[in-house]
């Protein structure tokens, strides 16, 4: 990570970075299907009018044209003409799009994961970059989706990154119905002004998120104060219902958010102890969610911001009278894989998958040493054959230059010998039994012993 990037925002790893990424990638499809979620992928396009129907994000959107268009004019084509092409900012609306169209091939509730590029026209910083990777699941519904996967979610989300070579990490759960009830009982009705306000909190303050809210959104001091205090509330356990019934608030929607909040809650204390928290303060700025909402942070790491986000959305997918809710949370992978490379929290064994370095004793050997390689690669050993016949002592630092652990060597009589370049042990071998190590066999990701890394 020590390159400058030639197009900021738009990161690329070198061959051992990437592996690392791998190993992240591998280890939530392993998760992910281990708890029933099926693979999808879905196209990078989507129209604007598609994008920007939920929530106020027309800014981040990469708009898609061709250069010219087919009379050869320049492409015209903008944010404001809703057929327009654009790159997707997220996984979840290209999902609820999916959903709507293949709803006759769809078992429900349908169960996916999907991994895939997303853009944002963001400014880049650490953390947060123009072209990144995303792991998403979700489950969506056909008319109804029990609350029960809310809970769900939240605990495979919680599984996933505890098998991930990152800090400890907390779920900040809140629920939206809570928050929008808990407004309308103190007169607030905008609520979705309030939510996009206190969204702000840890940008700006409380202080003028209560001046917004006082400003733009025509509420009293004590409307301003009242949201705050909500916002303020955080606890480890269900012990927040009754701080925010302490309000004095009286509200229906503001109860069937309460117990459903305390219902994910109760069920990660016993399941996932320490990993998740009620928090008030969390919002998400999208229009779409509608009642559990969830961002994840990193212990010591709270400035990279949320490396897991998502929720509730019981209205983002609808044909006709037909509705699909859903609820799902979304990684952000290469804001993870950032910290943990810059962190030197876990490395790749080597930066190539190859094991073993075929060396040449003469030119004429070359045939003979692919069919030693063959016999290699038919037993899943990862193996190169060298280029020409160079000194022993130049293809061995060759091998060395490229992190390849294991030369072979053949004499002229045909007895093999295979050499540990790192010990300099040297044995009889045979191409049709040897095999290095299970360690060895395959690039191996390590994670350093001190789990938590310097905070930033």
């Amino acid at each position: 990570m020590a390159r400058t990037a030639s197009l900021s925002g738009f990161p690329e790893w070198l061959p051992e970075e990437r592996l690392v990424e791998l190993h992240v990638l591998d280890t939530l499809r392993k998760v992910f299907e281990l708890h029933g979620f099926a693979s999808i992928e879905t196209r990078a396009v989507e129209t604007v009018g598609q994008l920007l129907r939920k929530g106020e994000i027309d800014k981040e959107v990469y708009g898609l044209s061709r250069l010219q268009d087919d009379e050869g004019e320049e492409s015209k084509a903008g944010r404001h003409d809703p057929h327009a092409l654009a790159l997707h900012f997220d996984l979840t609306v290209p999902f609820a799009r999916y959903v709507v169209e293949n709803a006759g091939y769809l078992a429900f509730p349908f169960r996916r994961y999907q991994i895939q590029k997303v853009w944002r026209g963001e400014r880049p910083q650490e953390g947060r970059a123009r072209e990144f990777t995303q792991a998403d699941i979700d489950v969506v519904g056909d008319g109804e989706l029990p609350f029960r996967y809310d809970v769900e979610i939240a605990l495979v989300i919680a599984e996933a990154l505890s098998a991930l070579p990152i800090p400890d990490f907390r779920l900040r759960i809140n629920n939206r119905k809570l928050a929008e009830g808990f407004y309308h009982g103190i007169g607030l009705d905008d609520t979705a002004g309030v939510l996009r306000s206190i969204d702000k909190l840890e940008k700006i303050g409380p202080a003028k998120v209560a001046e917004l809210l006082k400003t733009e959104l025509g509420a009293s001091e004590e409307q301003a104060q009242a949201a705050l205090q909500l916002a303020a509330i955080r606890t480890e356990d269900t012990s927040f219902a009754a701080r925010v019934r302490a309000l004095g608030v009286s509200n229906e929607l503001l109860e069937e958010g309460l117990n459903e909040l305390e219902q994910v809650i109760e069920a990660a204390v016993q399941r996932a102890p320490g990993k998740v928290i009620a928090d008030l303060s969390i919002a998400r700025g999208l229009d779409y969610y509608t009642g559990t909402v969830v961002e994840t942070v990193l212990v010591g790491h709270e400035q990279l911001g949320s490396i897991c986000s998502g929720g509730r959305y019981d209205a983002l997918a609808s044909k006709g009278n037909r509705k699909f809710p859903g609820v799902g949370l979304s990684i952000g992978v290469t804001r993870l894989v950032s910290r943990i490379l810059s962190q030197d929290l876990a490395k790749a064994s080597r930066s190539v998958p190859t094991a073993v370095l075929v060396a040449l004793a003469d030119d004429d050997s070359w045939g003979a040493a692919q069919d030693v390689a063959a016999q290699l690669r038919g037993r899943g050993v990862a193996t190169e054959v060298a280029a020409k016949a160079e000194k022993f002592g130049k293809q061995i630092k060759f091998a060395d230059r490229r992190g390849i652990p294991f030369v072979w060597f053949t004499d002229e009589h045909g007895k093999h010998q295979v050499k540990d370049i790192r010990t300099g042990v040297q044995v009889d071998a045979d191409p049709a039994s040897w095999s290095p190590s299970d360690e060895d066999l395959s690039v191996q990701v390590t994670t350093a012993l001190q789990a938590s890394a310097q905070p930033a």
